[in-house]
């Protein structure tokens, strides 16, 4: 039996990456977008491949994900922003609705989407996870794309 195994692929050179980032919690943001560009380039991806934007906060960043993807000049995007919990019922609108409306995106444009947007109960949580979650965006960004495109 000969299956054919699409490997993960995280080989950056020649890929276009759009980045939006959530200026709300600005300091996580900030160490989210620099783990995934320092992770971006280790990977390959060309500074002059890389397009960031900033948005006010996460319930902003579906609509100008799905402007970008829908393009046509992105391979794969990535969300970055932070939802940290208050004392109030809005952290769940939040959270919940930024994601559902990255996930729409990206299924209904075809254009993979790593969601980076941290959902902690405190700044310290979030924090400790900034850069590290920012560098996996970008793997997962890189890997998506690389797979979608071995898939077509």
């Amino acid at each position: 039996m000969s299956i054919r195994e699409l490997e993960p692929n995280l080989a950056g050179k020649g890929l276009r990456i759009g980045i939006v980032q959530s200026r709300f919690n600005e300091k996580v943001g900030d160490g989210l977008r620099s783990g995934c560009l320092t992770e971006l380039a280790r990977l390959g991806v060309a500074d002059a491949d890389v397009t960031y934007a900033t948005v006010p906060g996460a319930l902003e960043l579906p609509l100008t994900l799905q402007a970008m993807a829908q393009s046509g000049k992105f391979d794969a995007l990535v969300a970055l922003g932070a939802v940290i919990r208050g004392e109030t019922y809005h952290f769940e609108i939040v959270s919940n609705e930024s994601a559902r409306g990255i996930t729409d995106v990206q299924l209904n444009t075809g254009v993979p989407i790593a969601n980076a947007v941290l959902t902690t109960e405190n700044d310290d949580q979030a924090e400790v996870r900034m850069v590290q979650k920012g560098g996996e965006a970008a793997q997962a960004a890189i890997e998506m794309a690389n797979l979608l495109k071995a898939v077509k």
